[in-house]
């Protein structure tokens, strides 16, 4: 990371074929996240066995927390006549020692690269009696050289749908709907699913990574935790009023998938993070309760609405850079706008075509005063370069910018994924009104810090 220290301002040169630390992760770890939070559900790497090493412990450096997975370890053989052998072989021992209920088999770059067809050789493991009665084998292609992390969680996400939901009725449940988080944290699903409950709903919150990435200390090693969304629960989505997808690049696709395959309707929304984004998640509930809304939701909205109001003197004028997940990085703008910190610059390495056109709508006739960039060359040497040409206030992404916060003086926020050198994130929701009060606590707390660190001995002060 010396490079960081040698990155220089001045002309930005355009860079189409070179990435420089990342701000993105590979599709498989998404696939991975996303298979985690089914309910007995033993992740399966199709590949190389380094591959599954990186994303298991990628997980587990974020989530502190064993992650289990299986692979089809390649050998020289497998990459050059394909790992179907390899496949069936690891059906067959997964059932037989582990005996998840599900196995979610996702593809890395070898394997896409090869050409293996999963579903013929899932049927072949069917023919040839290694899938138990009950037990299933689902899968989603993730080459890591296209997408991205959020990438590779659509596609399990929308694999999910297309292996496990039924219509088994014309009528669909009233008072139930379905929830796609995308990709945020255990306590982030728990609080969702709170948040449905409080409104008067019944919710099938898939996946849900909560009890599973999160879960109690009982002193004993369970191989399939408690949580996660169930079969039967998947299966069941195909019955229910709506589908409520938060984050159009983690959850559309499973939602469209789910509206064409049983004809439930389906509203995608951002992320409910911040006081905006919020309010459009409740007004989507309000649709399937009568339209009410209980005073609990309303006395948590006030409270935000009342830290906003107290913080504001500190945050005014301020200005920020981002870097992450495009679903996260376009609610944070939002929040971060409406306490009046502008996103100065905001940088995304996974692709889309959604995402600049949703930053748009976000910042409005601030646009000018922001520099967004994805894809390619939208990384955190730019996102650098960007700074020591003109310094912001604030950080907000993950662990890999702590090196821009060292050098540069900058307080960082730590939020998204991979978060490598501080534990209990996962502990803790920033969506929804709540959410939202823990994350101002935490960006006022930098802020004021960094003020108290750097001003000088007459104006250290005990109240500010």
């Amino acid at each position: 990371m010396t490079l960081l220290r040698h990155t220089r301002g001045g002309e930005i040169t355009e860079r189409q074929a070179l990435t420089i630390n990342p701000a993105k992760t590979c599709q498989p770890i998404g696939a991975m996240y996303a298979a985690l939070g089914i309910h007995r559900c033993l992740p399966h790497s199709h590949g190389s066995q380094g591959c599954c090493s990186y994303h298991r412990s990628t997980l587990s450096r974020h989530y502190k927390e064993p992650v289990m997975a299986a692979t089809s370890s390649f050998t020289e053989g497998s990459s050059v006549f394909g790992g179907q052998a390899n496949l069936l072989q690891a059906i067959d021992n997964i059932f037989t020692v582990y005996q998840p209920d599900v196995i979610a088999v996702h593809t890395t770059c070898l394997s896409e690269t090869i050409g293996d067809d999963i579903p013929q050789i899932s049927e072949k493991a069917s023919e040839k009696g290694l899938i138990p009665d009950g037990k299933c084998v689902i899968h989603a292609s993730t080459p890591s050289y296209v997408g991205a992390a959020p990438t590779g969680f659509a596609n399990m996400t929308a694999g999910m749908v297309k292996y496990f939901s039924k219509s088994t009725s014309p009528t669909k449940v009233a008072d139930r709907v379905n929830v796609i988080p995308g990709w945020v944290e255990p306590a982030d699903m728990r609080e969702i699913k709170r948040i449905v409950a409080a409104m008067g709903l019944e919710s099938i919150v898939f996946p849900d990574t909560s009890d599973v990435l999160d879960c109690p200390q009982t002193g004993m090693h369970e191989m399939f935790p408690k949580g996660g969304v169930t079969v039967e629960q998947l299966r069941a989505t195909g019955d229910s009023a709506a589908t409520i997808a938060l984050g159009p690049i983690c959850s559309d696709a499973a939602a469209v998938e789910l509206t064409n395959k049983c004809g439930v309707p389906h509203t995608t929304l951002p992320l409910p993070i911040g006081l905006e984004a919020t309010d459009r998640f409740i007004l989507a509930l309000r649709e399937y309760n009568g339209g009410l809304v209980p005073q609990e939701i309303t006395d948590e909205r006030g409270r935000l609405i009342d830290l906003i109001t107290d913080m504001h003197q500190y945050f005014y004028n301020k200005t920020a850079a981002l870097w992450g997940d495009p679903d996260q990085l376009v609610s944070l703008s939002e929040l971060l706008l409406t306490v009046d910190i502008l996103p100065k610059y905001v940088v995304t390495g996974t692709p889309g075509k959604k995402f600049l056109r949703r930053m748009g709508e976000v910042l409005q006739e601030r646009k000018s005063e922001v520099q967004v960039r994805q894809g390619t060359g939208a990384d955190l040497f730019l996102m650098h370069q960007w700074i020591k040409n003109e310094k912001v206030d604030l950080l907000i992404g993950n662990t890999y910018g702590k090196y821009i916060s060292r050098d540069e003086g900058i307080p960082l926020v730590r939020h998204g994924f991979p978060i490598l050198d501080r534990v209990g994130h996962q502990f803790f929701p920033t969506v929804g009104y709540r959410g939202a009060i823990r994350l101002l606590e935490q960006i006022l707390e930098a802020l004021m810090q960094r003020q108290d660190d750097q001003c000088s001995e007459e104006r250290f002060e005990l109240t500010m």
